[in-house]
């Protein structure tokens, strides 16, 4: 393993990477908060402090194993994720979607804003590798994190949104898979199911969507 290599890969998805895990359960917690529970508010978890959502073990520890296990090739981490009392929402079923929404959506969003600073880089032919090299780390980051969340299985985003919209007899039959989720979520990731038949699709149309919302940009430089 190169540790020069090793150095510059950190130093360059390390500020992607904080703002994409910390804007996005901060975001959790603030749509939480506006649809009537505070728990996540009480706990001081409402915030764009990074300090407060990582997990010294999921952010920092796993990513780093694996890298160096599979010399980069698979890379999986996570946050400390926001506590929400669904029970203290205005309208519970409802409103648990768009908690959920909000982080991946978050993300997409953040997506958007580092296409546009390495649009206006390019652009305007900044050619410090290191700038470019972060924007592009930040497109692709918060592409990963909004698709691989909204995969349809709890505990991810995407398994709470799709409890939020079954009826309510099967919303609960699918809420029984969580204890086991994140093992399942795992068992697919490794067996490569999530990534061929999930994430690159997923991402592929995420980078198709920035293209076309860029274009009045591009067609400025």
């Amino acid at each position: 393993m190169n540790i020069d290599s090793l150095i510059q890969t950190v130093l360059i998805y390390a500020l992607p990477v904080l703002f994409a895990i910390t804007v996005h359960e901060a975001a959790h917690g603030y749509v939480a908060r506006y649809l009537g529970d505070n728990t996540a508010y009480a706990m001081g978890r409402v915030t764009l402090n990074p300090i407060k959502h990582i997990d010294p073990v999921g952010t920092i520890l796993m990513p780093l194993v694996l890298y160096f296990a599979t010399s980069g090739a698979f890379l999986f981490g996570y946050a400390k994720p926001v506590p929400v009392n669904f029970g203290q929402l205005r309208r519970p079923k409802r409103d648990m979607v768009w908690v959920a929404l909000a982080g991946p959506a978050s993300n997409f969003i953040q997506a958007l804003l580092w296409a546009i600073v390495f649009t206006v880089l390019a652009g305007s032919g900044v050619t410090e590798r290191f700038f470019i090299e972060m924007a592009k780390a930040g497109v692709l980051v918060n592409l990963v994190m909004w698709a691989f969340n909204l995969f349809p299985l709890p505990p991810l985003d995407g398994g709470r949104i799709v409890a939020g919209l079954l009826p309510r007899r099967a919303a609960w039959n699918f809420s029984r898979i969580e204890p086991w989720g994140f093992f399942i979520v795992m068992g697919l990731v490794v067996a490569g199911i999530v990534g061929t038949w999930w994430l690159r699709p997923l991402i592929s149309v995420g980078y198709t969507v920035l293209g076309l919302l860029l274009t009045p940009l591009t067609a400025l430089f």
